[in-house]
């Protein structure tokens, strides 16, 4: 199934605005804090492999759901 372009509204095509630099730094930030802590339960608290990438997997979740609500939030104006 193919979509028309041209019988959707403008409101339902996505604007392609440009992901600014701070989110991105957030998103590395994350990402390299996220690593670090399945670093941490690995090595250092000796957990294990399989509790280490789920302690991780749910701190990641976590996260993308904060970032879900402020997505929701600020996306509510437009």
């Amino acid at each position: 199934m193919s979509v028309d372009h041209e019988v959707l509204p403008d409101d339902d095509r996505a604007t392609g605005q440009q992901v600014s630099t701070v989110v991105l730094v957030f998103y590395a930030t994350a990402a390299a804090g996220l690593f670090g802590w399945f670093l941490f339960g690995l090595l250092v608290q000796r957990q294990g492999f399989v509790d280490s990438v789920g302690e991780s997997a749910g701190a990641g979740f976590g996260l993308l759901l904060i970032v879900s609500v402020i997505g929701a939030i600020r996306g509510d104006g437009r």
